[in-house]
């Protein structure tokens, strides 16, 4: 009996959030998941689901984003980049289609991921959609301590979304820091797995830290109470990036 052989590939993307209701599709909204299904649909001309690394929410940009799909078409990777590049949204960039092991996974086997988080305390009509514009002076020395010591905490209940579908909310905390480049701010954040809102919570508590309106004692308070509404507000979602996500080595074995 002939039987169909299942394909699986990745795609390596990057894309401006600002007109997305974020990464996975959903009803009345357009997502870039949406975009990316129906341009790989009609080019492949087979009913194509792509599923992502990780979920960015409504208005959050990547500069590295993965996905798989599965197929039983075979194709030229190069080509199809190419085609997909002509095809979909100008917010959205297919850097490389490539073939992997029918196991290889985006979301399960990506070993850690890196968010920034960018910062300007300056109006720049250039950064409208790119960055958070904060007036004031800020702490940027003590928020540094405060990030430090993220890197001691394993549960981040105080900075997650509440009633999500999480099993859990430790995640392993491996770099946060604050930095100026080019007249920007940009908080960098490395951890195995992100809650949703996780980030941005975190940096407007930082913020609010940053200004004086809480002490560090106070901060370290917060992340002890697991409690989103003990926190700080949201920072605003056009100044995320996603910047990376790592998987084991051969794990992607193709591109």
């Amino acid at each position: 009996m002939f039987q169909i052989h299942i394909l699986r590939y990745f795609v390596s993307l990057a894309y401006k959030g600002t007109d997305f209701h974020g990464w996975q599709v959903q009803p009345n909204a357009i997502s870039v998941q949406q975009v990316l299904n129906e341009g790989l649909s009609v080019l492949l001309k087979d009913q194509i689901t792509t599923l992502g690394a990780g979920r960015t929410d409504t208005g959050v940009h990547a500069k590295q984003m993965y996905a798989h799909f599965d197929t039983d078409k075979e194709f030229n990777c190069v080509e199809i980049a190419y085609r997909l590049n002509a095809y979909i949204n100008n917010s959205i960039v297919v850097k490389a289609v490539f073939s992997v092991s029918e196991n290889a996974h985006a979301r399960f086997d990506a070993t850690s991921r890196v968010y920034e988080y960018w910062l300007t305390q300056e109006k720049n009509p250039f950064l409208q959609d790119a960055a958070w514009l904060v007036y004031g002076d800020l702490d940027f020395d003590l928020m540094n301590e405060a990030s430090d010591y993220l890197l001691s905490v394993s549960d981040f209940t105080s900075f997650a979304k509440v009633h999500s579908d999480v099993k859990t909310h430790i995640c392993d905390v491996r770099k946060a820091h604050w930095d100026f480049k080019d007249g920007v701010w940009i908080f960098t954040i490395e951890a195995d797995r992100f809650l949703r809102n996780m980030v941005r919570a975190i940096v407007g508590t930082l913020v609010e830290l940053g200004k004086g309106k809480v002490t560090f004692h106070e901060f370290k308070a917060i992340v002890a109470k697991l409690d989103r509404g003990a926190a700080g507000a949201s920072a605003p979602a056009k100044g995320l990036y996603l910047t990376n996500v790592d998987y084991a080595e051969g794990k992607l074995n193709g591109e």
